[in-house]
């Protein structure tokens, strides 16, 4: 159930109006890496979530609820930048940017000119209020929102997604110079590093979360790194030394992996196995141990006979087992 409350979670301010920041602004509220993605991200994700891992349910559904809550203060900051727009279409008020575009100077309708050009469907469709679409008028998606069911990918993806909206922010906020303008802005963006560590705190909680999912990586090729540049190939973490994992296992570094694939017949025969000291059966045994692992945290959950979502009143992060 949502309740909406009419204060803002940041009182969101405008010292004037500025259609061409309003425009851009856009990105943030129906563009990719937006409010509305990441609160529509989130809250698909909870419901396979729900059972198996109610606190994890949980946590989606309240950054998703928050992510509604700024893409409200979002939508307010550009409502406060477009303010009198509305007015220009209706009653062409003297004091509007319209008005100084019909009876300005040449500087003044250049001016407008431009700041329409960002985005025309923009000022001609939405009559002062935002629309879904991002800062080129491109309509919002569901095809932004990745929800693959487990939460070791599902998290990761959260974690680059709150990585990007904090980087849009980062750029928007050099693009205006209106002081409660980059308040706010600061306040989003800064919402958007407590969810990247709020969503990597989570991940360290599921063990194992590496890799993603639950199938192990092949021991052969998994610590293979090939030299696909001519010339000086530059060497680094990534691709020689133990790297991140556990002692004992270091990157393989193949020079020339033409070679490499010829000898070994595109790496199919006689491919040995480097870097790890994981054997096939030892990960064949990971796979199985590992299947079954998630496999029973989602039947445990599960019920035979009729099922419910919550009890009443809900006080408990977990959904009932089955109704009474």
């Amino acid at each position: 159930m949502f309740y909406h409350v009419k204060e803002l979670q940041f009182n969101a301010r405008v010292s004037k109006p500025d259609p061409r920041f309003a425009s851009l602004l856009l990105e943030q509220f129906g563009g990719p890496n937006g409010e509305l993605k990441a609160a529509m991200q989130y809250f698909t994700q909870a419901f396979a979530a729900r059972q198996p891992y109610p606190d994890k349910y949980d946590m989606l559904m309240d950054i998703a609820t928050e992510e509604f809550s700024h893409l409200e203060i979002v939508g307010a900051t550009i409502t406060m930048l477009l303010d009198g727009i509305n007015g220009d279409l209706k009653n062409a008020a003297e004091n509007s940017e319209l008005m100084k575009f019909i009876s300005g100077g040449k500087a003044e309708q250049e001016q407008m000119v431009h700041n329409v050009a960002i985005n025309p469907q923009f000022f001609a469709l939405s009559a002062g209020g935002p629309r879904l679409t991002d800062s080129q008028g491109t309509p919002w998606s569901g095809a932004y929102v990745t929800a693959n069911g487990d939460l070791t990918v599902d998290l990761r993806s959260d974690i680059a997604a709150e990585s990007r909206a904090k980087i849009v922010y980062e750029y928007l906020i050099q693009f205006t110079d209106d002081p409660y303008v980059k308040e706010t802005l600061g306040f989003l963006m800064t919402r958007e590093v407590s969810h990247f560590k709020m969503f990597s705190a989570a991940l360290d909680t599921i063990e194992p979360n590496f890799p993603p999912g639950v199938l192990q990586a092949d021991p052969r090729y998994s610590h293979l790194y090939f030299n696909m540049s001519n010339g000086t190939s530059a060497r680094g973490a990534w691709n020689e030394g133990q790297g991140s994992w556990e002692s004992g296992e270091n990157w393989v570094y193949v020079g020339d992996p033409v070679d490499h694939v010829v000898q070994t017949e595109g790496m199919t025969k006689n491919h040995p196995i480097q870097g790890t000291k994981h054997t096939l059966e030892q990960t064949e045994q990971m796979n199985q141990t590992l299947s079954k692992q998630r496999s029973q945290e989602i039947k445990s959950a599960s019920v035979s006979g009729v099922n419910q979502w919550s009890s009443y009143p809900q006080n408990t992060s977990a959904s009932p087992k089955h109704a009474k």
